[in-house]
């Protein structure tokens, strides 16, 4: 390896490691940790031959089509064969991307039914997440299937079954459960460092007309570039509607609404990081404050989610939040929040705090010992200060340490790293999908909650309904 490619690497694990606020404060940079991040760096300076090249083609070319495609064409021995799309301008943008001479189509069975083609890049309309995948997976191909897994929860068992039974390669595309920031809080968490977990806030605000879903609607938008008759194929019949196309999230007929695009991540994250199975009650819900283009998900959502105690972790609660008009300008944060501190995470950097308890109860101040008579109230301090040492009765706060990831860090690119290299080496994905399905099934829960207005109860050992 050149001396320049060392001491990237050696920067990069300065980087993992922690950065202290306060001099009380203890890195928790473990040599564990040092070892992984030296293996993903060295991941991306790996060559390969022909035989390993992996040959892919996306279904669903749109914006996080885009994004997914760029990424993993970042990886080496990774070679773009096909694109579909049933809007006609973007086949013509993708050639425009990758020259004339790229099979594009706009019947993803065409694009399947090419043996050149060994994986997919399923990023459609939430609504025909099942049936492509299922289609994939009868021809073979190994697959990356953008969150979240399926429209409905019924959908899932089947997709879970296929899954399995085909021997390929199946993860889903929640890209923080491959974060070196996450692992990071995963294993903070189970050192202890904050004590018992007992509740999860995690939230994901926009302020922005983009991050509401209003993209900018091309002026050819009609039914035949669109192909809306195929768009519909899946749904009820309607007529034709250029926002339902292109902001087809904010429809519950096409998507999951912020449930399904934003809760998962969180719910995604936070399972990985507590080795959590699922919820036992899920209940959510939510109004329209500011966006009223004729959307009918919700652009404000809270959700409550119980998860019980379990071999993987105490009983806690997780409280979820998406703000699509918030005044903190937009956030993603998970905090884990313990009985002796709380671990932060804000994207792929960690904020650990501390705070415990004295071991002494509490007497005196905002208390009814000054309502008692004087003489009693002189006895009992005299009594407790006998009892409890003056470091008994006093917190034992440490400063602040913060993790951070290193700069430019992408967990995108970890993801896709992560799909590819369970394809060359017969390595475990991250999220599989039975994974996929634990983090998916509350989140569309949540929606269920919303319209019908209830608690739902969740199996989360069964997966399913009860």
């Amino acid at each position: 390896m050149k001396n320049n490619d060392q001491n990237k690497r050696r920067k990069f694990l300065r980087q993992i490691g922690a950065t202290t606020l306060a001099s009380a404060a203890t890195p928790f940079a473990s040599f564990a940790a040092q070892e992984k991040a030296e293996e993903r760096i060295l991941r991306y300076n790996r060559t390969f031959s022909n035989n390993d090249t992996v040959r892919i083609g996306v279904i669903g070319y749109g914006v996080q089509g885009h994004f997914d495609l760029r990424t993993a064409l970042q990886i080496p021995g990774v070679e773009l064969a096909g694109i579909c799309d049933i809007y006609k301008s973007r086949l013509t943008r993708a050639q425009e991307e990758f020259g004339k001479d790229l099979f594009v189509t706009r019947s993803y069975k065409e694009l399947l039914a090419k043996d050149d083609i060994d994986a997919v890049l399923i990023c459609t309309t939430d609504v025909w997440h099942s049936q492509i995948t299922l289609d994939a997976l009868a021809k073979g191909k190994h697959i990356y299937l953008e969150k979240p897994m399926m429209h409905k929860i019924e959908e899932g068992y089947p997709m879970m079954k296929a899954a399995e039974k085909s021997g390929k390669v199946f993860q889903v595309g929640s890209q923080r459960v491959s974060s070196v920031g996450y692992a990071k809080a995963k294993e903070l968490l189970v050192a202890g460092e904050i004590g018992d977990l007992n509740m999860v806030q995690a939230a994901w605000d926009r302020q922005s007309s983009i991050g509401a879903w209003e993209y900018t609607i091309p002026d050819d938008a009609s039914p035949e570039t669109t192909d809306w008759d195929t768009f519909t194929e899946v749904t009820d019949k309607m007529e034709f509607d250029a926002k339902k196309f292109f902001w087809w999230r904010a429809y519950k007929e096409f998507g999951t609404g912020v449930a399904g695009d934003l809760y998962i991540h969180l719910l995604s994250g936070t399972h990985f990081i507590t080795n959590s199975k699922g919820p036992e009650s899920i209940y959510s819900t939510g109004q329209f404050s500011y966006w009223n283009d004729g959307r009918n998900m919700p652009d404000v959502m809270s959700g409550v989610m119980q998860y019980p105690k379990s071999e993987e972790h105490p009983a806690f609660q997780l409280n979820l939040r998406v703000n699509f008009i918030s005044g903190t300008g937009g956030q993603e944060v998970i905090q884990l929040i313990g009985s002796e501190g709380t671990i932060t995470i804000d994207r792929n950097d960690i904020i650990v705090s501390y705070s415990k308890m004295p071991e002494a109860p509490g007497f005196g101040g905002y208390d009814s010992v000054f309502t008692f008579p004087e003489a009693m109230q002189e006895r009992m301090k005299t009594e407790y200060n006998a009892k409890w040492t003056e470091a008994q009765q006093k917190r034992h706060p440490k400063g602040d340490v913060i993790h951070k990831a290193p700069e430019g860090y992408s967990d995108h690119l970890d993801h896709f790293t992560n799909f590819f290299d369970a394809i060359r080496d017969g390595k475990e994905v991250v999220e599989d999908a039975e994974f996929g399905f634990r983090a998916a099934a509350p989140a569309l829960a949540c929606n269920t909650s919303y319209f019908d207005k209830k608690i739902l109860q969740w199996d989360p050992i069964k997966m399913k309904l009860v």
